[in-house]
């Protein structure tokens, strides 16, 4: 769209402009949720999957309401599915989640003593986790370097022209190999609200944003 030379990227010097921008944003919710006290590898992947097809502005309270009731694999399994599911009411598909959640405690209690494992394959092994969630927990709760694309990561690095990729596990395979892991959670940490607020599917804010000078801006026919 753009036929002004833009700079080779810089990705520490973009993250680190695009942080400062989201001071003034609300923080994507399993970071939120982490800053008031949800710490555990097991409360975050609950709230993963909370999250999953449901807005944070929707997850954040629901994580709450069941963190109120049960914030360990044995507390998650004194409820009964059809209490779970109304606990999780306003989350997407809150009855197969309640499921899918009673299933994972009770796989943490049986294979792995009562404590979630820190450890990508095996997360990804309990049925309704996918490499996002893992990735997610891990770097969230474990401090374990990891990447998580969801929908605005996915777009915001291919409108940049920094990636070129069709799929969001194509995409996390393409960060990995440009991305320093030191920068690898605040991939998802920044990226997922900036392009929930800032560099939006429709319209974007092209004209005040920070990585103006290095966004190639692909696919942007019109922008504020």
């Amino acid at each position: 769209m753009n036929e002004v030379q833009k700079k080779p990227f810089d990705i520490n010097g973009m993250l680190n402009r695009i942080a400062e921008l989201m001071v003034q944003y609300p923080k994507a919710a399993m970071f939120q949720l982490y800053e008031e006290g949800f710490t555990s590898l097991f409360e975050q992947l609950l709230s993963c999957i909370i999250s999953i097809r449901t807005l944070d502005e929707v997850s954040i309270p629901v994580s709450k309401r069941l963190f109120a009731k049960a914030r360990t694999p044995q507390e998650l399994l004194k409820l009964s599915p059809l209490e779970l599911e109304d606990v999780l009411h306003g989350s997407s598909y809150n009855g197969q989640k309640a499921y899918t959640m009673l299933s994972i405690a009770q796989t943490v209690i049986g294979q792995y003593n009562g404590q979630l494992p820190a450890d990508y394959e095996q997360l990804t092994s309990l049925k309704g986790v996918g490499p996002k969630c893992a990735n997610l927990v891990l770097g969230i709760a474990a401090q374990i370097p990891a990447i998580s694309v969801d929908s605005h990561v996915h777009r915001v690095v291919n409108r940049w022209g920094y990636i070129q990729t069709a799929q969001p596990e194509k995409t996390l395979s393409a960060l990995e190999k440009l991305v320093p892991q030191d920068r690898w959670i605040d991939i998802n940490r920044l990226l997922m609200p900036f392009g929930k607020f800032h560099c939006t599917h429709n319209l974007p804010k092209c004209s005040i944003c920070p990585v103006l000078d290095y966004c190639r801006q692909v696919g942007v026919t019109r922008h504020r």
